[in-house]
């Protein structure tokens, strides 16, 4: 009883004082447009618009024309018409969280899709499209996190407050990485971002990868590739908000999203929309604005708070790791993990092409002695891979360089070490032990 009283007082807390009303104008497509209001808003605000039925539609303020505003559903505009009603909710739309959300699925807006009951509120407000800390206040990365994964752990070191990309294109064994991590990394906080993502992973997702213990710890936020390109975009808004939310009670939070590229479609959706120009393979000019605005949250916080490590993943288009999509993020990043169709195709999994991943805290994070392993290890793998097409011939024979011979025995035992199962763990300091055994074989 005690506890619905406290969620009922929650909802009235979050009214609004007054009401402001305008009208339906016009209709086109995705765009709503409304009249009688528009001095009251600005882009970026949020009204809600009655249909004919009396259900309400949330809409987003995406700009003004003609004296009118535009409007963009974050639902079906089914029953819209002219004349429909449009109140005026928030002109800085912001999301509540608290430490209830913890073991909870939500929406973009915030609202629990788990039928596990009402979701109890914080008491302040974080703004949706939230600023990051500003540069000269923000701490610098920490220290290395244990992934869990060997060939991360080992290869492509990750740090508290490290961003890094996962670049895959369809089918490469990217969803099954990040299910990994997010049992597996260490941190306080979990908060992953689902965008635009199939219906049916959701369960999967929860029930398979996170399972009771992952999920108790971990804040789920779900925007499926059938909603409207709204609630797609303010899905990965709305995680990182959760996240910044967790990071400010002085918690290290590991932040995963999948995908940044399905964010960057759900913004292309919008600007053509609104009548932007397609600049570059159709994406228009906000699409580049907005992903730094979105990535550069992610990150060591100001001084006196915790941090945010980040992992996003870009499906990128054809298998083409330099598309525009890709090559922005990886810009943005604080490193990148490449998966090849070409090594899933021969069963390795994860698929990580260890010589194009890096991490740009690397060798900083690591020992001298950590360093001179990776680096004889990846000396190895360089050089089969430069002669791999002559062994495969036959075309190479054995005894003309000594440190092709080397590579050619050790190679099989380093692609063993890289191959891992999904529900198989290595610690941090057991990877490195590992790999000084193999390259010191010789």
């Amino acid at each position: 009883m005690q506890r619905s009283a406290n969620l009922l007082m929650d909802e009235l807390e979050h009214l609004p004082r007054i009401q402001v009303y305008g009208q339906v104008t016009a209709v086109l497509g995705l765009l709503i447009e409304v009249g009688g209001i528009e001095r009251h808003l600005s882009v970026g605000g949020r009204c809600s618009v009655e249909t004919r039925e009396g259900r309400r539609v949330p809409c987003e303020v995406v700009g003004f024309r003609n004296g009118r505003a535009q409007l963009m559903s974050l639902g079906s505009v089914q029953g819209v018409g002219l004349g429909c009603r449009a109140v005026i909710e928030s002109a800085v739309p912001s999301v509540y969280p608290s430490e209830f959300w913890l073991g909870r699925v939500v929406d973009a807006l915030g609202n629990p899709v788990d039928g596990k009951g009402p979701l109890q509120k914080g008491r302040i407000g974080v703004p949706i499209r939230n600023s990051p800390p500003p540069a000269h206040t923000r701490k610098r990365v920490g220290a290395k996190i244990d992934l869990g994964v060997r060939v991360l752990n080992t290869f492509c070191s990750l740090c508290d407050g490290q961003r890094m990309g996962i670049f895959a294109g369809s089918g490469v064994g990217k969803s099954s990485l990040m299910s990994m991590l997010a049992r597996y990394t260490a941190s306080d906080v979990a908060v992953i971002g689902l965008i635009g993502e199939r219906g049916r992973e959701l369960q999967e997702f929860i029930e398979d990868d996170l399972g009771e213990e992952g999920m108790a710890r971990s804040v789920v936020v779900v925007a499926t590739s059938d909603e409207a390109p709204l609630m797609r975009r303010q899905a990965a808004y709305t995680a990182m908000s959760v996240a910044e939310y967790f990071r400010d009670q002085g918690l290290h939070v590991l932040t995963m999203m999948d995908s940044i590229t399905r964010f960057a479609m759900a913004q292309r959706e919008i600007g053509l929309s609104v009548g932007e120009p397609p600049t570059s393979k159709g994406y228009p000019p906000t699409v580049f604005a907005e992903l730094p605005r979105l990535l550069e949250r992610a990150g060591p916080g100001p001084k006196g708070s915790g941090s945010i490590t980040g992992l996003f993943t870009v499906l990128v288009d054809g298998d083409d790791h330099n598309e525009p999509i890709a090559d922005a993020v990886r810009g943005i990043l604080d490193g990148h993990i490449v998966l090849e169709r070409q090594i899933a195709e021969r069963g390795r999994y994860p698929a990580v092409n260890v010589l194009k991943s890096v991490s740009r805290t690397m060798p900083g994070c690591n020992t001298a002695e950590q360093n001179q392993i990776v680096a004889r290890a990846r000396e190895i793998m360089s050089t089969y891979e430069d002669m791999a097409e002559m062994v495969r011939l036959g075309a190479y024979k054995k005894g003309s360089d000594v440190k092709v011979d080397q590579a050619i025995m050790l190679y099989p035992a380093i692609e063993t070490f890289l191959k891992q199962g999904k529900f198989e763990r290595t610690d941090l300091g057991e990877c490195y032990k590992l790999v000084n055994e193999i390259v010191k074989a010789v």
